[in-house]
């Protein structure tokens, strides 16, 4: 029996993969902040994932729920992956470039503290895991 492939774990890892794809682009902004066209980047994963999760158009098939307020149903299906998305729309400064250096810091000190908080969820997950096997 393979513990660790239910849909909770699946879902957690992917986030974790998230938050560590979000660390390298955001890195990658702050090193390009003062390159010439250069357009900053991010990782789009929580919306795709609202998305999976309430059966907007493109999500994969769910149950029907009667009422709004029950659990989404449809089996185990896998969470998304995380996609970079390029923001080629706006220029901050004469070099076209889009790099804010203290809104790129601070979404780096907000990813960090997000990867924490699931790195803290997974070993608490599997300490419940391990409590409930005995060992």
């Amino acid at each position: 029996m393979d513990l660790l492939s239910g849909a909770s774990f699946q879902r957690l890892e992917s986030a974790l993969n998230a938050a560590s794809m979000r660390q390298r682009v955001y890195a990658n902004n702050v090193a390009n902040v003062d390159t010439p066209n250069f357009k900053r980047s991010d990782v789009s994963f929580e919306e795709l994932l609202a998305q999976e999760m309430t059966g907007e158009p493109g999500a994969q098939l769910s149950g029907f729920r009667t009422d709004e307020r029950h659990i989404p149903i449809g089996g185990s299906w896998p969470a998304p992956s995380a996609q970079v998305v390029t923001d080629q729309s706006s220029a901050i400064n004469n070099s076209r470039n889009n790099v804010d250096i203290d809104k790129e810091m601070s979404l780096l000190a907000e990813n960090q503290l997000r990867y924490l908080l699931f790195i803290q969820q997974l070993n608490h997950d599997v300490k419940m895991m391990r409590t409930g096997l005995g060992k």
